[in-house]
């Protein structure tokens, strides 16, 4: 095995990665583009949750011994 091939199979390797993190990107941010645009036109289906504080989201705690 030469460096040759090795050298060869690395360039190969990274430009496909390249590609494909690139167009892992642009399906991600069409559907965010997507959804976020559904979101806007639905503003009745996603309503603000109201705020709550960190003790009414935890219960309490009761040690076992």
């Amino acid at each position: 095995a030469g460096v040759h091939r090795q050298v060869l199979f690395t360039t190969v390797g990274w430009f496909v990665g390249y590609y494909l993190v690139k167009r892992m990107d642009y399906v991600h941010a069409k559907l965010d583009r997507e959804l976020f645009e559904y979101v806007r036109q639905h503003p009745a289906d996603f309503k603000a949750a109201e705020k709550r504080r960190i003790g009414e989201l935890l219960e309490d705690f009761h040690p076992v011994r």
